[in-house]
């Protein structure tokens, strides 16, 4: 028995998928039964309970060959790190009770710093605490920023003609499509301690790509040649943000990522392992941005 966290999220959920097309059992953790409907539609057994609550995750892993674990970024909650914090713990507390031998865990590039990064603060803490836990195999994935990321600037850019963002729009950073992610969390967790990787593995796309680089690339795929990238005042950009429904927490910890990736050297990027993954930034511009696009243009 497989179990996700993450419920219906971009990644859980396509590594749901593949595990269950492959013919294993797979149970995945939710809050919300209409969420995780798709899936218990396809084969998947579901837990509905509280994440942060380490009794549920006991009973959601008891049994379980691998799990898959991962903390939300608790984009609403007023104290994004509490909140982070609070699911952390009862994760790795059900995963010391439960004695789970295989674990892959979603993190992030920087994690291993634990300060300066934002919200990845927050998984620089989780690994520290997985990391305790003896016993169990344990592999940490630390993707670059998720192509996905890009989606909702869709309607940004029929609105106004522009991407905009908080990052500097001239320094290279890595990227990976979250199906690359999901494709690797399913091949890892089906392998066993001396087959599989441990400790730490990075994931990237074939090359780093800078803010100016991608509006243009997204530009091609969705015909305006002539977009262009703007790099937008934080006061504005954190407003809209929360009117998107981000507390001012969470507004301003986006805004310490943006800085990071802005301004540091990103030895991050080379922090580890990599494992460089097949999706480019054009195959995803044309594959899921320009269709994203085409719907609210």
């Amino acid at each position: 028995m497989f179990v996700l966290l993450g419920s219906s999220g971009q990644i859980t959920s396509q590594v749901a998928r593949l595990l269950l097309a492959a013919g294993h059992p797979v149970r995945v953790v939710g809050r919300n039964a209409d969420a995780l409907a798709p899936l218990s539609g396809i084969g998947a057994r579901t837990v509905i309970g509280d994440p942060g609550d380490a009794a549920v995750l006991e009973r959601a892993f008891a049994g379980a060959t691998a799990v898959y674990t991962m903390t939300p970024p608790c984009y609403e909650e007023p104290d994004m790190r509490i909140a982070q914090d609070r699911i952390g713990s009862a994760i790795a507390d059900a995963l010391a009770r439960t004695g789970v031998p295989r674990v892959v865990n979603l993190s992030s590039i920087g994690a291993e710093l634990p300060r300066g990064t934002g919200p990845i603060e927050g998984l620089h803490a989780q690994e520290q605490r997985l990391n305790a836990i003896g016993g169990i195999d344990l592999l940490h994935l630390r993707p670059g920023s998720f192509m996905e990321n890009l989606l909702p600037a869709a309607a940004g850019i029929a609105a106004e003609g522009v991407l905009r963002g908080m990052e500097s729009g001239d320094v290279p950073m890595p990227m990976v499509a979250t199906r690359d992610i999901a494709a690797v969390a399913a091949r890892e967790l089906t392998l066993t301690r001396d087959s599989g990787h441990g400790g730490v593995l990075l994931l990237h796309s074939p090359r780093h790509v800078t803010m100016r680089e991608a509006a243009a690339i997204l530009g091609a795929a969705i015909g305006r040649p002539d977009l262009r990238y703007e790099q937008s005042e934080p006061a504005g950009m954190k407003a809209a943000l929360r009117s998107q429904g981000l507390s001012a927490n969470a507004a301003d910890q986006l805004e310490a990522l943006a800085d990071w990736l802005s301004t540091s050297s990103l030895d991050s990027v080379s922090a580890g392992p990599v494992a460089v993954q097949p999706t480019t930034i054009e195959a995803f511009a044309e594959e899921s941005f320009a269709p994203a696009y085409a719907h609210v243009s």
